[in-house]
């Protein structure tokens, strides 16, 4: 099997070229973020995930996590990859300097979180859930909750969860029947949590929960929700661990795939418990966690696509079948043959555009958090909330169309689970379901971020696509304006969609919403396609000023026309769907759909 290689000169254009590291490092308390710096970064980063994590995806998918009374053994190597993970500092990489942490911006340790998780995706879970509950201690905790419990997190000796989901509680926390109740300065937490990830494993001391439940006399549905922290061990004035919570899991599941990652069926039978911020309030602070694991999981799919398609990369290279369409002669690379080619085409270039993508949020979440002017700030941060769903739901539906492409191009040997191929399928189907399905995305997106609006926030990005386009216009490359004919059909195509949106979703909710899945894709090809266009217009810049590296910019430019003609093209069809498709979704009764 192949072993897995950062994708260092791209991330780094990225970084650099699209998401515009120079600005960022000019936000207060981001100095340290210099070119040299993040470069560095980024390399040990690769290294760390290449020659630490890389080796243990395979074997730790094989041995999975083993349960034994309440007990979570990770398998070989997890442990003292973890303390690497911890000693290194990449668990504290953009977290407050006040508790520990490096203090860097999103848009580098996004790259990082990327490498981490395409090496071992079971393992980056961990840190991911942990990082989440960071953020909401951060914003939401009392002194005494922050005292205790952050500074060991985010150092990484303890680690972190979200405990939402109950067996009759999936998505709809209405249903939501764990029970807390007052004692003292504390409350006593009693129900049962189902697919929590790494709700009890062995790679650190203590595990810190945090758990959605209501108290007595909260009212109903999701108004009645509040948040608890419910430490696995009790923490003593002194912060040593003093005696065992009653917060046991009772199971893992076993599971399509990530079988490394440990998730739990956590029992709370009056476990100690503490309030986060103010009772009947949880909901709202466990979206903080959620918008948080909401992009990391759209990294997910960045980095299962970006590890499919280095491994089907390698065995196309490798594998010798059939001859040359026009030379004939000796038998040659699958390579060489135009289908395959096409596949690889498609693995990179979309590859390419979510991680650009991506890193354009991180470095928006940046400026919305650090930026001195307010106006800016809201700006930025109203870009941030409507590219989360997209960023969320499209990476990770591209992530599994990529990893299933890296199997097709292996043919039968990607059947077989010993080249790898399969396993990368399997870890990227819980993606789109992980913090909300496509589905909810997809009605975030065209409900909270479009309709409740107005549109006023993807009509400023819209205008801001008719500014760029403009800028299209003054190349005299053929590429560029193949790729700029594709980009503003693609834009013609989600101006219609949202003018169908404001007009319906009000009168007609039902038909709006049948379409909400494939506007989201809509959008996540049209902003891929955006950055693809920049990216393209930044190396035909530099070729001509013959600068840097000649075949890289090259390839970026012909990638970018790829992606414009194979994807972005797609754009109308989707449209018209979301537009002109209502009409038969919901055309049939419940019981034609078994007719015979």
């Amino acid at each position: 099997m192949s072993a897995y290689a950062a994708p260092l000169k791209d991330m780094k254009f990225v970084v650099n070229e699209l998401a515009g590291l120079a600005q960022i490092a000019k936000l207060p308390g981001c100095e340290d973020a210099t070119p040299d710096t993040v470069d560095a970064i980024l390399e040990e980063a690769g290294k760390f995930a290449a020659g630490v994590l890389d080796p243990l995806n395979w074997s730790g998918d094989q041995e999975g996590s083993q349960w034994k009374d309440g007990a979570v053994t990770t398998p070989k190597g997890f442990k003292q990859a973890y303390r690497q993970f911890v000693e290194g500092g990449w668990n504290a990489l953009p977290l407050e300097p006040e508790w520990g942490g490096q203090g860097l911006p999103k848009l580098v340790s996004t790259p990082v979180t990327e490498m981490v998780t395409s090496a071992n995706m079971a393992f980056s879970l961990c840190p991911l859930l942990t990082q989440g509950a960071i953020e909401a201690l951060l914003l939401c905790g009392s002194d005494y909750l922050k005292k205790t419990f952050l500074q060991k997190m985010v150092s990484g000796e303890w680690t972190g969860t979200m405990n939402l989901t109950e067996p009759q509680a999936g998505s709809d926390l209405a249903l939501l029947r764990a029970k807390a109740v007052r004692e003292g300065d504390h409350y006593r937490i009693s129900g049962q949590k189902i697919f929590i990830t790494y709700g009890e494993h062995d790679l650190t001391d203590n595990i810190v929960h945090l758990v959605l439940a209501r108290t007595p006399d909260a009212p109903e549905g999701v108004k009645g929700i509040s948040l608890f922290v419910v430490p696995k061990f009790m923490v003593k004035p002194d912060g040593s661990l003093g005696e065992r919570n009653s917060a046991v899991c009772a199971s893992i599941e076993h599971k399509l795939g990530i079988h490394a990652s440990p998730t739990a069926v956590m029992v709370y039978d009056n476990a100690v418990g503490y309030v986060v911020g103010e009772e009947n309030k949880g909901l709202a602070y466990m979206f903080i966690m959620m918008n948080a694991a909401r992009f990391g999981v759209g990294m997910e799919g960045v980095a299962i696509g970006e590890r499919a398609f280095q491994r089907a990369l390698a065995y196309a290279k490798d594998r010798l079948q059939g001859k040359d369409m026009v030379d004939g002669g000796a038998t040659v690379p699958i390579i060489r043959h135009p289908d395959v080619r096409r596949m690889l085409m498609l693995m990179k270039s979309q590859t390419e555009a979510m991680r650009a993508l991506a890193c354009l949020v991180a470095a928006a979440t940046d400026t919305a958090q650090r930026h001195p002017d307010k106006a800016v700030r809201a700006q930025n941060q109203a870009f941030v909330d409507l590219m989360i769903p997209v960023v969320k739901g499209w990476s990770t539906e591209t992530g599994i169309e990529v990893a299933s492409l890296g199997v097709q191009i292996h043919g039968g040997m990607g059947f077989i689970e010993e080249t790898g191929a399969a396993q990368h399928l399997r870890d990227a189907r819980i993606t789109t379901i992980y913090e909300g399905t496509t589905g909810i995305q997809a009605n975030d997106l065209m409900g909270r971020k479009i309709a409740r609006e107005g549109g006023a926030t993807i009509k400023a990005w819209l205008a801001h696509l008719a500014a760029f386009d403009a800028e299209l216009a003054a190349s005299k490359s053929a590429d560029v304006a193949a790729i700029r004919t594709a980009l503003a059909t693609g834009a013609k195509a989600i101006a219609e969609c949202v003018d169908y949106v404001l007009a319906t979703a009000g009168t007609d909710p039902k038909a709006a919403f049948s379409g909400a899945v494939p506007f989201l894709r809509l959008a996540g090809i049209v902003a891929g396609g955006w950055q693809m266009a920049r990216a393209a217009q930044v190396a035909e810049r530099r070729l001509a000023a013959g600068e840097g590296d000649a075949e890289f910019y090259r390839a970026k430019i012909v990638t970018a026309r790829f992606f414009a003609e194979q994807v972005l093209v797609e754009a109308p069809a989707l449209g018209n769907i979301v537009t002109r498709g209502s009409a038969a979704v919901m055309g049939l009764s419940d019981e034609q759909f078994l007719a015979a």
